[in-house]
């Protein structure tokens, strides 16, 4: 799908999406996931836990928080679908791939990348819950408060951002930019050739 915007004239240019201002340099993501680990290990010391990863947004997030945890863990993920981007209110949330490790009587921890409405981690935690977990905790790399129309109980937050669209670490726009080590906004400009 392209976006196109309105030229005076009438004619219609198509829009052009670029990495505006980066937010978060690569060194502050890795120090908050750093100390993420230390809080996660002593929290969770002796107890084993489950990180669930939530794909594809979550992967450099996932693997960085594993290294940075000094406890035995084990690791598993899910893949939900995405809302409608057109309407965000009305879209269901549908599960893609499901866990393939069993968390009934483990210590599960929700992990995903970032958090803005909480309509599809309340559906996440919903169908979790329902596995009966010995526990089951969030952590969130990115959390924005500001788009939160339900409430979630966040037990690890790495950064609350503004309510922009950002890119990098994992997230994306069209499946760009998840590579970026750093955290940027995404700046739109009318492409006039």
């Amino acid at each position: 799908m392209v976006n196109e915007s309105k030229a005076p004239s009438g004619r219609v240019w198509p829009r052009r999406h670029e990495v505006g201002e980066m937010l978060l340099s690569a060194e502050e993501i890795g120090q908050r996931v750093a100390e993420l680990g230390a809080a996660i290990s002593g929290d969770y010391a002796g107890l084993e836990p489950r990180l669930i990863g939530i794909l594809k947004g979550v992967a450099p997030f996932m693997a960085d928080l594993m290294r940075a945890i000094t406890i035995p863990v084990s690791t598993d993920y899910m893949a939900i679908s995405k809302y409608d981007p057109t309407s965000e209110t009305t879209s269901a949330v549908r599960l893609l791939k499901d866990l393939d490790l069993s968390i009934t009587g483990k210590h599960a921890l929700l992990v995903e990348d970032v958090i803005d409405s909480g309509r599809t981690m309340e559906y996440i935690l919903e169908n979790l819950r329902g596995r009966e977990p010995a526990s089951l905790k969030v952590c969130t790399l990115f959390n924005k408060p500001a788009q939160r129309v339900v409430d979630l109980p966040l037990d690890y937050v790495g950064f609350d951002l503004p309510d922009v669209f950002v890119v990098g670490y994992g997230l994306d726009f069209e499946q760009k930019y998840r590579n970026l080590p750093y955290l940027a906004t995404l700046r739109t400009e009318v492409d006039v050739q």
